[in-house]
């Protein structure tokens, strides 16, 4: 699948994202089996504004997460320790439902011989999680894309959220966390790594 389709769509003379004919229709479709009607005042533009928010919700198909960290930094003085930015929060939506899910990460690595600026460890974690997501996944991926690009020692990501899914409809909970963690390298392996990992997490 080509997540990294180029451009962001055509714009008009406003400045705001054409939403195709095809795709207003589809929305207003979906307002009138919800039971409403799509011609009414309230709702007449609707469908070009659902249209251009889930474009921005989805935004991250249209990037490489990868990029963001291309560029590293050797000079750190010796630096060897962990690396950890906590708590970062953000918004996806569940590919099951498209419901938002909204938490926060905390992700960290040991570096190697080079860092990284940590805004682009937050960035990364956006680029993924702007896409229909599944928590397990977007917990995944943003390890495997700092291990694969940064060459760590260790990379760990944790993930908190709720799920719209769970807390909106069906079985209707609201309040209910989940976690999900990914360890690689010698968070993995070394249990005094993983254990010095978690005190700084707060686990």
């Amino acid at each position: 699948m080509n997540y990294f389709s180029p451009g962001l769509g055509e714009k008009d003379e406003d400045g705001k994202v054409i939403v195709p004919a095809h795709v207003q229709d589809a929305i207003r479709t979906l307002i009138e089996w919800a039971g409403d009607v799509p011609e009414r005042e309230g709702l007449r533009d609707t469908p070009a504004r659902v249209g251009r928010a889930w474009r921005e919700y989805c935004e991250g198909y249209r990037e490489n997460p990868a990029l963001h960290l291309t560029r590293t930094f050797e000079e750190v003085a010796g630096y060897d320790e962990i690396v950890l930015l906590k708590d970062i929060p953000f918004q996806s939506h569940c590919e099951h439902h498209m419901a938002p899910i909204i938490g926060k990460a905390s992700i960290a690595y040991l570096p190697r011989n080079r860092v990284v600026g940590i805004s682009k460890l937050a960035r990364v974690l956006h680029g993924f999680a702007r896409r229909l997501q599944i928590q397990e996944r977007l917990t995944a991926e943003v390890a495997q894309c700092i291990w694969d690009n940064l060459n760590p020692h260790g990379v760990a990501v944790v993930i908190e959220a709720q799920h719209g899914c769970m807390t909106g409809r069906g079985v209707r909970t609201p309040g209910v966390g989940m976690v999900t963690s990914r360890l690689l390298g010698c968070f993995l392996e070394d249990k005094s790594s993983r254990k010095e990992l978690l005190s700084l997490m707060g686990y």
